[in-house]
């Protein structure tokens, strides 16, 4: 974040006003003026469950999000605070409080559930606050999970048979980390010690059967391993004496529980150092005025009826991007031509050379920034602004060539003019001295520096226009023959001819030069385009090759567990028939 953005506070960053939920401006405006990825952390829970107590801590604050200290609901819809990452020094965290779920003054459990998904689509880390243990109660609460995919589409278009894989939802889901406030349990299992991570992961396993109480059961449960591969738990003991809690933004550490000191320290340094950058698809990093775009887009969708969509959101997002890619890429040509070219250039080439070197880096800065161009639409309007500008700088460069030219004609040219007009040249031997002048004046001219590419046509197009003159001294030169003076009208006119030769050979030679730069212009565009096609290519194996590994942990987990299962259920089965066998063995001393 830059270093005058600072947030002394947390603002509202989507209001929920009478069932409908509104992006505020305000909290908008602050995220485009974050520059840096930024680590997105929400946390949702009932209400009065302490969450925004836990957001505080993360912020370095004891006050800033409301506590409260009734029954009823303090936080509305969900607020921001942006912080600098406190172990990231080149990242912005974002911290996420969202009004406490089933709050019975709403009512309506139809904006939990979007609340709910819009912490989930907003997030890299989303963490689930509840009070106590992870029973059957805690799950029933966690309903929500189960209804992200009538809440939430990954894909525009589902699969054919109208269905999304749970690892199109994988590929973009946050990390999941559940809080435990008030655990009062000892963390054992079969009488060993367990650590949190374990409860957690033995709190989520499924149960072998088929009744509809058996699917009860293992819907959330699956819903939670299926969508959330890396999930994380922490248990907090209560933090001070009921009476206190209301009085939690004034106590200090030395006031506190020293195990929920100490434990809130695990849970904030955790967060520190292990939750990510956002991500989208396609290894694209978000910045605040990327997460501010997806901000508007899911709150748009809602508000209009429709399902949020992550692939639209990110479609949405790269039409700003790549639009806002062109205008850097052309900025970045502007400057690199405004600093490099001086018109006008002496030949066609070293213009195109210039062009071609801009283009190049003009192009690179657009693949940098651009994601997702569809049909290269962006790419070809690049394509056709970059042809634009070198067309129009050809022009600028002929205009000017053509200006400079005129000028040292007029200024080299200037006492011939003066000569013919006061009638030096209208005398006998008056036609050689003319053409020597001429000849030399044409010697100075040429030897001038940097005339441009119009230097022979302005020149050719000068002297054409003094043949009447030229022709007029010749005719009243009484020392010249008649043969003579026909010999010299040939000889101009052979000049002229082989003047109109050569400008007619450097046109072509230039419209060359410029199908060549054309064509090199398409290859940079070919070459580029293909280099970053290759990347797009490996970032999406890269993701493809993670979800498949995550799909194959959970079956491998759920194997284990079947495993694990059938090796107890062995082990009880080999231990009531040793005790049988005891029994008998004893019955048989007996008698």
């Amino acid at each position: 974040m830059a270093s005058e953005t600072h947030m002394s506070g947390p603002e509202c960053l989507i209001e929920n006003t009478n069932g409908r939920l509104l992006v505020n401006p305000k909290a908008l405006k602050i995220l485009s003026a974050i520059k840096q990825p930024v680590v997105v952390v929400a946390i949702v829970g009932l209400y009065r469950t302490g969450k925004s107590y836990l957001m505080n801590k993360l912020a370095g604050k004891n006050k800033g999000f409301s506590l409260g200290s009734t029954v009823q609901s303090h936080t509305k819809g969900i607020w921001m605070w942006c912080v600098p990452h406190p172990k990231k020094p080149n990242r912005t965290l974002v911290l996420l409080d969202t009004e406490g779920l089933g709050d019975v003054e709403k009512g309506d459990n139809q904006n939990d559930s979007w609340i709910f998904a819009l912490a989930i689509l907003l997030s890299s880390t989303f963490v689930y606050n509840s009070m106590g243990t992870i029973n059957q109660q805690a799950m029933d609460q966690l309903h929500y999970v189960t209804e992200l995919t009538d809440r939430i589409r990954a894909k525009s278009s589902p699969d054919v048979d109208g269905f999304e894989d749970s690892a199109d939802f994988v590929s973009f889901f946050p990390d999941f980390v559940w809080t435990l406030r008030d655990f009062s349990l000892d963390l054992e299992a079969d009488g060993q010690s367990i650590t949190a991570d374990e409860y957690l992961q033995n709190s989520l396993k499924l149960r072998k059967g088929t009744n509809q109480k058996d699917k009860n059961f293992n819907l959330p449960r699956l819903c939670i391993r299926q969508f959330f591969p890396n999930k994380k738990c922490f248990i907090f003991d209560r933090p001070t004496s009921r009476k206190k809690l209301g009085q939690l933004e004034e106590l200090c550490d030395d006031d506190l529980d020293s195990e929920f000191v100490q434990q809130a320290a695990v849970f904030c340094s955790y967060i520190f150092s292990n939750s990510k950058t956002k991500t989208l698809s396609g290894d694209v990093k978000v910045n605040g005025p990327r997460l501010e775009t997806l901000v508007q887009t899911y709150v748009n969708a809602i508000s209009s009826g429709d399902v949020p969509c992550m692939e639209n959101a990110v479609l949405a997002l790269a039409e700003i991007e790549n639009s806002a890619a062109v205008q850097k890429a052309i900025a970045h040509y502007d400057q690199q031509m405004g600093q490099k070219l001086q018109l006008p250039t002496e030949t066609l080439q070293e213009l195109l050379d210039l062009h071609r070197a801009s283009e190049k880096e003009a192009i690179e800065v657009f693949m940098k920034r651009s994601f997702k161009d569809i049909d290269h639409v962006f790419q070809n309007e690049l394509g056709a602004q970059l042809d634009k500008k070198r067309d129009g700088f050809c022009d600028q460069n002929l205009k000017a060539s053509s200006d400079h030219c005129s000028a040292l004609l007029k200024d080299i040219f200037g006492p011939l003019e003066e000569g013919v007009r006061q009638g030096i040249y209208s005398k006998p031997g008056g036609y050689r001295l003319f053409i020597e002048k001429i000849q030399e004046l044409k010697k100075k001219y040429l030897e001038q520096p940097r005339k441009g590419i119009q230097a022979e046509e302005i020149l050719q197009a000068y002297l054409k226009s003094k043949e009447s003159v030229m022709d007029a001294i010749l005719q009243t030169d009484q020392t010249l023959s008649e043969k003579e003076k026909l010999i010299e009208v040939e000889r101009v006119k052979a000049e002229s001819a082989q003047a109109a030769a050569k400008m007619l050979q450097e046109m072509q030679t230039k419209n060359q030069q410029m199908m060549e730069q054309k064509e090199k212009s398409y290859q940079e565009h070919v070459k580029q385009l293909t280099e970053k096609m290759e990347k797009d290519r490996v970032q999406l194996l890269k993701e493809q090759e993670r979800t498949l590994a995550l799909k194959l942990q959970e079956q491998a987990q759920l194997l284990q567990e079947g495993f694990q299962e059938k090796n107890t259920r062995l082990h009880q089965e080999i231990k009531n028939l040793e005790k049988k066998m005891q029994e008998r063995n004893n019955n048989c001393s007996l008698s």
